[in-house]
């Protein structure tokens, strides 16, 4: 249960950190102006509080683990709203991050 529950805050958080940097980027980028800044502004504080969440309270595995999450959805969000197309290595690069995740964050500790 502590594995899923992780898993669900590390996807809110990386759907709070890259929605709100690509809000940020939709503002000043593609001029859509200070609502969108603010909205993704708002965003980025969300996802700095969803972080805490975490079970493990060791933030620089939390934030490690996290790292390898931000790869992988950012490519993802390019892909359903940017209409980025990756190639095999841009996959194969998220694949290694995911496992790094996997690693980091919930291989059994003695």
């Amino acid at each position: 249960m502590l594995v899923a529950r992780s898993v669900v805050l590390f996807l809110a958080a990386a759907l709070l950190e890259i929605g709100g940097a690509w809000l940020v980027w939709q503002g000043v980028r593609e001029h859509r102006g200070w609502l969108w800044i603010g909205l993704g502004v708002v965003a980025l504080g969300a996802y700095g509080f969803v972080a805490t969440l975490q079970p493990d309270a060791a933030f620089g595995r939390v934030l490690a683990a996290y790292g390898g999450v931000f790869v992988a959805g950012s490519l993802a969000w390019g892909v359903v709203l940017d209409g980025y197309r990756p190639d095999r290595f841009d996959v194969a690069g998220a694949l290694v991050c995911l496992a790094g995740v996997a690693l980091i964050m919930y291989a059994p500790r003695g």
